[in-house]
């Protein structure tokens, strides 16, 4: 892992197109900007967590007889 400083202001180039920028710290919170092109996922990642954990819990209670039908339309 890269660990930067960096000010109000300042930014950091990740590739040739996406751009960090440090917008604001105030009381412990960093608010950064970040650009890059619309093709490049952006998420914070306790939500990407959330996402995983429950699709991994949803698998759980899928049926075979589900997954069978699925996979026919899917063959479609």
């Amino acid at each position: 892992m890269l660990v930067l400083a960096r000010k109000t202001d300042e930014a950091i180039l990740i590739g040739d197109d996406i751009y960090v920028k440090i917008i604001s710290v105030e009381k412990g919170v960093v608010k950064l900007g970040i650009d890059a092109p619309s093709d490049v996922a952006i998420i914070r990642e306790e939500l990407a967590r959330d996402v995983a954990d429950m699709n991994k819990e949803a698998s759980k209670h899928a049926q075979s007889q589900d997954l069978g039908e699925l996979s026919k339309r899917i063959k479609k």
